[in-house]
């Protein structure tokens, strides 16, 4: 069990990190139009019922839990995401949950993520999610490292957030 007050970091497949320097990041379609994802992203949390996104930057996969149906996901895959009718599928969220990860985060927490995506080009991240209602971001980079974050934790640590 993860303790939403420690930063964890998981080492992944020895085989990945020791390959790490003879690979570099592929421009996907979510990195060519990652403002866009952005902007769909900070809608679906805000205002669609969506508590919880992961975010595949290498393979244009987009993960969503809803408050409608909790105990289950949608992944949602390449230029479908950016479809103009995309949004509206999920309507508008009327209900009010308890989060500890604030509205008005959730677009400086994403562009927090762009800032990683794009660091360096073999150090990069792969993919990400932001739980609004547990409060946790969990990052996972291309050497297969993955961190596990509690929002106040990623606030007090990030460049962007604190600008």
């Amino acid at each position: 069990m993860i303790d939403n007050e420690k930063w964890l970091q998981v080492k992944g497949d020895p085989a990945i990190r020791q390959l790490v320097f003879q690979q570099s990041r592929v421009e996907s379609i979510f990195d060519r139009r990652i403002d866009g994802l952005n902007e769909i992203i900070n809608e679906l949390m805000c205002n669609r019922g969506v508590y919880s996104v992961r975010i595949h930057y290498s393979s244009n996969q987009l993960t969503c839990w809803t408050l409608e149906n909790p105990y289950s996901y949608d992944v949602h895959v390449g230029e479908g995401v950016f479809d103009p009718d995309f949004v509206e599928e999920f309507g508008i969220s009327k209900s009010n949950f308890p989060t500890k990860i604030p509205s008005d985060a959730v677009m400086p927490i994403l562009e927090e993520l762009k800032g990683f995506r794009f660091l360096d080009d073999t150090i990069y991240l792969r993919n990400a999610s932001i739980n609004r209602v547990n409060g946790m971001i969990s990052l996972t980079f291309s050497c297969d490292g993955s961190h596990y974050i509690s929002y106040e934790e990623f606030y007090s640590t990030s460049i962007i957030l604190k600008e």
